[in-house]
């Protein structure tokens, strides 16, 4: 039986929520509790669907595995390192080998007619994987099927593989092996969801 429209649109924004979360920073000892005890029976398609239902558990278990200071560090190895870490979550850098290239200069631009501005605050690209999925968490909420689509299809579709296929087998990747499982899964869904779109 399909779920109600409303009730899968608030299950896919708290996902790409999630996972923007904890792609943006490590996540505190809140965050890590609440995983830890997260109800991965729950009766949705979304965590039901066949490799959503697998990939639950094992962020679950990562969660009860894990250690406050063990995942700081996981993530200051993987996403910062010195000079930059292990994994580098820039659509241009998977794109092109470089940062700051057309990639961006493509979203800077759809960002624009989207009607979203730049945080000055904010000092990295806005082609981190986190920022994509927050870009999503907000058209999910309020746009149609055709914007979500569009974005997604142009920015995320094209990298979102080989970063979670990367961050999986990365050499630091514990915790996050299983953060990757999540997003690659979750986001391949999607990739079917707005499969009409594409051109």
């Amino acid at each position: 039986m399909s779920q109600p429209v409303a009730e899968e649109t608030r299950l896919r924004i708290d996902i790409y929520s999630l996972l923007a979360h904890l792609l943006r920073k490590a996540p505190d000892a809140d965050v890590i509790d609440w995983l830890a005890n997260l109800d991965v029976d729950a009766p949705n398609e979304l965590i039901q669907t066949t490799g959503m239902s697998a990939a639950w558990p094992l962020l679950k278990l990562a969660s009860q595995k894990t250690l406050l200071t063990a995942v700081e560090d996981e993530y200051q190895d993987l996403f910062i390192g010195i000079g930059h870490g292990e994994i580098v979550p820039f659509a241009s850098w998977f794109l092109t080998g470089s940062l700051m290239e057309m990639p961006l200069a493509h979203l800077r631009h759809d960002l624009k007619k989207l009607g979203f501005q730049r945080d000055e605050d904010v000092k990295e690209p806005e082609d981190h994987i986190a920022a994509l999925l927050e870009v999503m968490t907000m058209l999910v909420a309020e746009s149609d099927h055709k914007v979500q689509a569009e974005f997604f299809n142009r920015h995320i579709d094209t990298w979102f593989e080989r970063f979670c296929q990367d961050l999986k087998v990365a050499k630091n990747a514990v915790f996050y092996s299983a953060v990757a499982e999540l997003a690659w899964q979750f986001l391949s869904i999607e990739k079917i969801r707005f499969i009409d779109v594409k051109k």
